[in-house]
């Protein structure tokens, strides 16, 4: 329990954990949609707001840079609807269509959101399948967030999806 009047000692990172912060920042503002741009780049104002004059300097001034790649596909659908069903733990309908262009219907219980250099993929828990899938965020063609939360924690799936993935690479001698 800290006592009437204890002050906590100002929040402080060493230059490399500023490197990482502004060099994680960077690649957000370059490879997500906008609203998480926006935040990233707010979130690295406040946080020099806070530093004194020598570590902002080093924030201002990392040469750490992110390179801009490839554009990303468009998304059909918004992003944040995506992150909002992951969050709330909330089941998620989707109409999806494959490379070949064939759609389908799904319900899906996502939990993750993947970003690779070219593409951000959705992983959730299929209803269709009975298993874990990814789904290529510029080919889900409409989304709805259901009332309904599925029956697991977001936590859960996760680590039951990284333990499966895990043994399938190992099988394949990965």
């Amino acid at each position: 329990m800290l006592k009437p009047g204890f002050m906590l000692p100002p929040l402080m990172f060493t230059p490399e954990e500023i490197e990482a912060l502004v060099l994680g920042s960077r690649w957000v503002a370059d490879r997500a949609d906008p609203r998480m741009r926006d935040a990233a780049l707010t979130a690295l104002g406040r946080i020099s707001a806070v530093l004194p004059p020598d570590l902002r300097d080093e924030m201002e001034t990392s040469a750490l840079l992110v390179v801009p790649g490839a554009p990303f596909p468009a998304d059909q659908v918004d992003p944040g609807l995506l992150r909002k069903a992951i969050r709330t733990e909330r089941r998620l309908r989707l109409c999806y269509r494959d490379e070949a262009g064939a759609a389908s219907e799904r319900v899906v219980w996502p939990f993750a959101l993947a970003f690779f250099d070219r593409v951000r993929l959705l992983i959730a828990w299929c209803e269709l399948r009975n298993d874990f899938r990814s789904f290529r965020t510029d080919r889900i063609v409409e989304a709805e967030v259901m009332e309904a939360r599925y029956p697991a924690r977001r936590q859960t799936l996760m680590k039951t999806w990284r333990e499966a993935h895990e043994r399938s690479r190992a099988s394949e001698g990965c």
